[in-house]
């Protein structure tokens, strides 16, 4: 609504009619840094990307996307595709810790691209509480689980002493012994591999290469410093932020950046994680077909969770979304996940939402999304309320 609309979505090969109000001239910043024209037409010729449309008295962000998702190009060319669809959390090897991981993903389409195998499709890498037995209801969409790390790849434990190295060898022993269970023991996985990779971490300072790597994934990556401090905050006053002390409820308080300076190793520790899982998924095969891994969007994430805690000023307090009684549940459902709101994602350019699709489509050759229909609407349900007593609430699909 306005003149200046806080967002602009423009398709390329659909034409876009908006101007600034009547008179007033205007030209596009690019992502790139360059400068153009505003076209009659959006977008006209202007390239993909994240753009600025600046007036003399007003100013907009404007996308121009693709008419279309990019597709590989054999599927491009009407070719298909066979595959697995894997819970990576079961995906044991007998070198697994427990619960499968990105190096048994990696052997998966190693060991079957030549029989075919096109694509593994997971269940979603989200970052999440320790013991969250669900990948769909995840702390974070935009980060991953550090317990799908193969501790064995990480290459600070080359620089470990003698003492060090035999110490995570006794937990891999441990760790490949909850092989026998039956059930994924979350918390014991994690209990071992938190301590080996903590005894990995002690040992960055001796690899200078290494520590500079670390340093500019943590300067490249937007919002990393937040996660790590957020989880830094739970490693000292629990899962959920809800129950921390009131300063550090909110992300944009000073108390959280002072608390991020007093614990800068803590904080570090959290953004290396980010790195190795960045390095262990980027490192898992492609295929013929150039597909590999293809990731899953969960609907939402946990309101304990790291993404509540920092899009809270985009959130609907009080409501969570579900879905409404029907023959399958008669009673409807609630899932728990709160909901963004609308216009408050249209005035922040759709950053958060942006920021969750690029995480979820990194290193990946496609991404699940998992109800769809939430592009288009939401169930909401009032806190304290009965499912039946909610509403569908509708999305900007055409943007998103």
């Amino acid at each position: 609504a306005g003149a200046w609309p806080p967002v602009l979505v423009a398709r390329v090969g659909r034409p876009r009619a908006w101007r600034p109000p009547a008179g007033e001239r205007a030209a596009v910043l690019l992502e790139s840094g360059g400068e153009r024209p505003l076209p009659e037409a959006l977008p006209g010729d202007l390239p993909t990307g994240r753009h600025r449309v600046e007036g003399r008295h007003g100013s907009t962000t404007l996308l121009v996307a693709p008419a279309r998702c990019h597709l590989p190009p054999p599927l491009a060319a009407g070719g298909r595709a066979w595959g697995w669809a894997v819970q990576l959390y079961a995906l044991r090897s007998r070198a697994s810790w427990g619960i499968g991981d990105l190096a048994d993903l990696a052997g998966l389409l190693a060991t079957t691209a030549p029989l075919g195998a096109g694509f593994a499709l997971v269940n979603p890498l989200h970052a999440a509480s320790p013991a969250e037995p669900s990948p769909y209801n995840p702390s974070s969409r935009v980060f991953r689980n550090p317990l799908y790390l193969r501790v064995e790849d990480v290459p600070e434990l080359a620089a470990l002493d003698p003492a060090g190295r035999a110490r995570v060898e006794a937990l891999a022993g441990a760790g490949r012994g909850l092989l026998d269970q039956d059930r994924i023991d979350r918390p014991a996985v994690y209990q071992l591999k938190d301590t080996a990779l903590r005894l990995a971490h002690g040992a960055l300072g001796r690899l200078p290469a290494r520590r500079a790597g670390l340093d500019a994934y943590r300067a490249a990556t937007p919002n990393l410093e937040r996660f790590a401090t957020f989880c830094a905050l739970q490693h000292d006053h629990g899962q959920d932020w809800r129950d921390w002390p009131a300063p550090y409820r909110h992300p944009g308080r000073p108390e959280v950046a002072a608390f991020g300076q007093r614990h800068r190793d803590e904080v570090d520790y959290h953004a290396w994680l980010q790195w190795l899982l960045e390095e262990q998924l980027a490192a898992v095969p492609s295929t013929p077909g150039g597909l590999g891994v293809l990731n899953d969007l969960a609907i939402g994430f946990a309101p304990n969770g790291f993404d509540a805690w920092s899009f809270q000023d985009e959130l609907a307090p009080g409501i969570t979304v579900g879905a409404p009684p029907d023959p399958l549940g008669p009673h409807g459902q609630d899932w728990g996940v709160p909901p963004f709101v609308p216009a408050r994602l249209a005035s922040h350019a759709y950053e958060p939402f942006a920021r969750t699709i690029r995480a979820g489509m990194a290193h990946a050759g496609g991404l699940r999304i998992d109800h769809v229909m939430g592009l288009f609407r939401l169930f909401w349900i009032p806190e304290g309320a009965e499912p039946a007593d909610g509403t569908y609430v509708a999305y900007p699909a055409d943007d998103l």
